[in-house]
């Protein structure tokens, strides 16, 4: 799984590259907020994200808000990283948008654990859109039909969508996911095909 640093400690940043890269990750590096924000808009964006609060041109907050401004459906799981750990940073923080938070310095294990959690929720994410999306086009494909469907009483003949007559069949088969195949019923077979052929035999329906 891709990650998002936003680091402008060089130190930092590169222990954390470190870090992520032992654990299998695919780790994008930023030394700023700037940085950062163009990543979250490129089509390609990363998905789990570790942002320093404090960071040139723009800090970790202010990317936090951007990014939760997005509409993007699956929205990408952002850990700020900060010194500060007074509980009222540890509101602002969240209520920015960031999704968990973690304070300096950074204990590996811990970081390693929540890192892990972050991959579950944003796999779990990406496994729901998905089904979302199936279902969606499922949804596509059926047309149903319902409501009052005006009908012939002599010619059986419908009227349709847009104020014109046509075959039961045609109706049905624009409406919902079905096809007709043709046949002759018992009772038109002996009150419309026989009398055609009067003495003569007529063909078996």
């Amino acid at each position: 799984m891709r990650v998002l640093i936003a680091e402008d400690n060089l130190t930092s940043r590169h222990a954390l590259q470190m870090h992520l890269a032992q654990w299998g990750y695919d780790v994008i590096s930023t030394s700023n907020g700037a940085e950062a924000w163009s990543a979250f808009q490129a089509p390609d964006a990363p998905r789990l994200a570790i942002l320093d609060w404090m960071m040139p041109q723009m800090d970790g907050l202010e990317v936090c808000r951007r990014v939760r401004g997005l509409p993007n459906p699956e929205p990408p799981y952002i850990i700020l990283l900060t010194a500060r750990c007074d509980s009222n940073d540890v509101i602002t923080g969240l209520e920015s948008g960031a999704d968990d938070y973690l304070t300096k310095p950074v204990d590996r294990g811990e970081l390693r654990a929540r890192l892990g959690a972050a991959r579950r929720v944003v796999e779990l994410q990406a496994s729901l859109a998905a089904r979302v999306r199936e279902l969606e086009a499922a949804l596509a494909r059926v047309k149903q039909l319902q409501g009052l469907l005006p009908i012939c009483c002599y010619c059986k003949k419908v009227r349709g969508d847009e104020n014109y007559w046509q075959q039961v069949d045609a109706y049905i088969s624009e409406h919902a996911d079905v096809q007709f195949s043709h046949g002759i019923c018992p009772d038109c077979y002996e009150r419309v095909v026989l009398p055609q052929f009067g003495d003569s035999p007529a063909p078996a329906p």
